[in-house]
């Protein structure tokens, strides 16, 4: 059995590390500021490259107009490049430029190593209960998406 308070904890904790991270690594940005959503289009079209607009939105929980508005923006800004489809020309596939590419690497590279750095100031104890606490938020993870598919 869980705290009462558990589930409100969990949650600003969570959000206010990923807060703070992202207020962190800002002022090393170089190029367009990119906001919440974008990076996570940037993040899809790098694990599933050619990926669509309509699937991109599906797959984000985004309307998809919203993400075709980020995919000009992302476009404009020479992150994202959009091809025609294969086996349709009017849709288009995503793929990363080498700059999209760059700029996703260095994002990536910059917070992991502020997190590792943060997680080497804990005690023993403290990275261990972390360490531990690694799967359950996973499941809780997979759990919300799992609701989210299949409402």
């Amino acid at each position: 059995m869980s705290p009462p308070d558990l589930p409100e904890s969990l949650i600003s904790v969570m959000s206010g590390i990923q807060r703070l991270v992202r207020r962190r690594l800002r002022p090393g940005v170089t190029g367009p500021r990119l906001r919440g959503a974008q990076v996570e289009l940037l993040r899809l079209v790098g694990t599933t490259p050619g990926i669509g607009v309509s699937a991109a939105a599906k797959e984000l929980y985004l309307a998809g107009n919203s993400v075709s508005t980020m995919v000009n923006q992302l476009t404009a800004d020479g992150l994202l490049h959009r091809e025609p489809g294969h086996d349709d020309r009017r849709s288009a596939r995503l793929l990363l430029t080498a700059q999209g590419e760059a700029r996703l690497r260095d994002w990536r590279e910059r917070r992991a190593a502020l997190v590792r750095a943060h997680v080497e100031r804990l005690d023993e104890d403290d990275r261990q209960a972390l360490a531990a606490a690694v799967p359950a938020l996973r499941k809780l993870a997979d759990s919300l998406l799992e609701e989210v598919a299949h409402p």
